[in-house]
């Protein structure tokens, strides 16, 4: 076997949020027509290392490779002077199930691919005028999502809330200088989440940050912090008032933000869609008034078109280093 091998600085350089975003957006509506092979996830959390591992892949039909990805967060990896995360993808051949290619791009692809599931939930589900979005958090992805909204809407000034007021400023400071729009510091989430047309959460909660009298008619909101089960960022009472989208309803059932409101009962699982369905013209936001909630929980497929974008650009243009095994 023939096997290419890409590190991050290449795959970088062949997929951006552009080109993911389309990718992601077929991807959903591929998912949504059934055009594809998700298995379910599996997941390791290791305690004693404050460690998480998530094994996720998928195909897409007639696609020519499959994927599998590994990606971990390890935070005590900063004592030791290390990254905290880690993520490598392996994409093999669909016809014969031969290893094609080793994408070694420490977790880019995840951050990538999720920050677009955001950017193609906010298009399908959010106001067309924002004047105001709220980024919760201010991590990794916090910059992944924000990037990805700007891809889609261009909202009048971005307040942002960080646990840190240090982290805060310097996030604010940065995303102004990056994408040239208005951002500032927020004291709260509460005084980030009011008056918002838009919401972005991006945070490891395990229990409701952001609560339903906060929320304004007509807001969007995308939840992408929680992916295990027992994280959480939303008021279970704000699914009384949203219209409910999930980015795969069989996942949200046992993690994110959806499988705690039908536990409380303020959700029924009929009155879900998924956004693929959304995109295929399906179910979406009927007013300005209306409070539409994205559920976004990580989808194997996801995974699987953006790595097949990369292998599939990297071997048109001969790039990566060849291992002949």
């Amino acid at each position: 076997m023939n096997i290419r091998v890409l590190d991050e600085e290449t795959i970088r350089g062949l997929i951006g949020p552009t080109e993911a975003h389309a990718e992601v957006r077929r991807a959903f509506e591929q998912l949504a027509r059934g055009e594809v092979v998700l298995p379910e996830v599996m997941f390791l959390g290791l305690e004693e290392a404050q460690g998480e591992v998530h094994v996720k892949g998928g195909y897409l039909d007639g696609a020519p490779v499959y994927c599998i990805k590994e990606a971990s967060g390890f935070a005590r990896n900063r004592e030791k002077g290390l990254p905290t995360n880690f993520g490598v993808v392996w994409a093999f051949d669909a016809t014969t199930g031969f290893l094609d290619s080793i994408l070694f791009d420490n977790g880019y692809l995840t951050e990538l691919r999720t920050g677009a599931a955001g950017g193609v939930a906010a298009d399908l589900l959010a106001k067309d005028r924002i004047e105001r979005l709220a980024v919760i958090g201010c991590g990794v992805q916090a910059r992944y999502q924000l990037a990805a909204f700007l891809h889609v809407r261009t909202p009048g000034e971005v307040v942002a809330y960080c646990r840190s007021a240090d982290a805060g400023s310097a996030y604010a400071r940065e995303m102004r200088e990056l994408h040239g729009v208005d951002v500032t510091a927020a004291a709260s989430v509460e005084e980030a989440v009011r008056r918002s047309d838009a919401v972005i959460t991006t945070t490891t909660s395990t229990e409701p940050i952001v609560r339903s009298g906060w929320v304004e008619p007509g807001c969007h909101i995308t939840a992408m912090g929680a992916d295990t089960p027992a994280k959480q960022e939303l008021d279970p009472a704000l699914f009384e008032r949203a219209r409910v989208v999930a980015d795969s309803l069989a996942q949200c059932l046992t993690q994110g933000e959806i499988h705690h409101g039908v536990e409380s009962g303020t959700i029924a699982v009929d009155d879900v869609v998924e956004l693929g369905e959304v995109a295929l013209g399906c179910a979406g936001r009927k007013s300005d008034d209306e409070i539409t909630i994205c559920d976004l929980t990580g989808v194997g497929v996801l995974d699987a078109a953006v790595a097949t974008w990369v292998v599939g650009q990297a071997g048109a243009k001969q790039l990566g280093r060849t291992l002949d095994v």
